[in-house]
């Protein structure tokens, strides 16, 4: 019998990404949900749901990512980010089925001059990263079976996105000013649903047994915003013009890490994995937009 796999957050970047993948995974049943669907403040609500339709894996998509606005929402960002990844741990906990749960490398403080570990100490800057880090405390205080995946600068043919947000700019504009103080590492998120789902086939066939915990996942390979967008332009053809500006010369509400580059050996180790360059992935990426575009 195939085993169900719940996700919250479908209509977001990740949840979207997962939707179109799941035809590769005909062993698996998927159910999609939005907050309208469930809500994940709701613990008795939750667990009647798992229990209903027999969730076996639930994979927590649903987020508050408006970093900059959490510094003036915090009650509303630590709702999503923080007490609602507490409450499907505690119903997860009761039903026996097993939690991965994304987070973000906004956990750290960017003062590390190498790549993050799992094991380095959290500090983080913004009300967002915060909301976040809390998520990931009450995942492991309240659920046993849990795989906490921290990712860096998502993007996807889906919703609003950095990649887009250039490709919108450059269509009225010549030239760019763009961090580039700023390192750390892009996610196609196709390539971090894909993986998640190896976790998840690799923990139901055996092959990885009782390796619950935290996990690193970004594509290969550091640059900065500006790096990023320079290689966005330059693959699309666009005839737009990207300059380095410094962090000061681009004040936010929410402060960001200098260095969120995350080391992603534990995760290829365990499970086994080749993750690609995040160039390559972004020519895949890109290849889409602009085809179907």
């Amino acid at each position: 019998m195939n085993k169900n796999i719940l996700i919250t957050g479908a209509n977001g970047q990740l949840g979207a990404e997962f939707y179109s993948i799941k035809e590769n995974y005909t062993d698996f049943n998927f159910i999609f949900v939005t907050k309208e669907d469930l809500d994940i403040t709701e613990e008795s609500e939750i667990v009647k749901f798992l229990d209903k339709n027999n969730i076996n894996y639930l994979i927590n998509c649903a987020a508050y990512t408006a970093v900059d606005k959490a510094e003036e929402d915090s009650e509303a960002a630590h709702k999503a980010n923080a007490k609602g990844p507490e409450l499907l741990a505690k119903a997860c906990n009761k039903t026996g089925s097993i939690l991965l749960h994304v987070s973000t490398d906004y956990v750290f403080d960017g003062k590390n001059s190498d790549l993050y570990t799992e094991d380095d100490k959290t500090l983080p800057l913004s009300v967002y990263g915060k909301s976040k880090l809390l998520g990931e405390i009450a995942i492991k205080a309240n659920c046993k079976a849990h795989y906490i995946i921290r990712t860096s600068w998502l993007y996807s043919t889906f919703n609003a996105n950095f990649v887009k947000s250039m490709l919108k700019l450059a269509e009225t504009r010549n030239e760019l000013g763009i961090v580039a103080d700023q390192y750390g590492s892009p996610t196609y998120a196709k390539d971090l649903a894909t993986t998640i789902m190896t976790i998840i086939k690799k923990t139901e066939n055996g092959s990885v047994k009782n390796k619950f915990g935290v996990y690193h996942y970004s594509n290969e390979h550091v640059t900065t915003w500006c790096g990023f967008a320079k290689e966005i332009m330059s693959l699309a053809k666009v005839d737009c013009t990207v300059k380095p500006i410094t962090t000061e010369e681009y004040p936010v509400p929410a402060p960001r890490p200098r260095n969120s580059s995350m080391s992603k050996e534990k995760i290829k180790s365990i499970f086994k994995l080749t993750i690609p360059k995040w160039e390559d992935s972004l020519k895949v990426c890109l290849d889409q937009l602009l085809n179907n575009a």
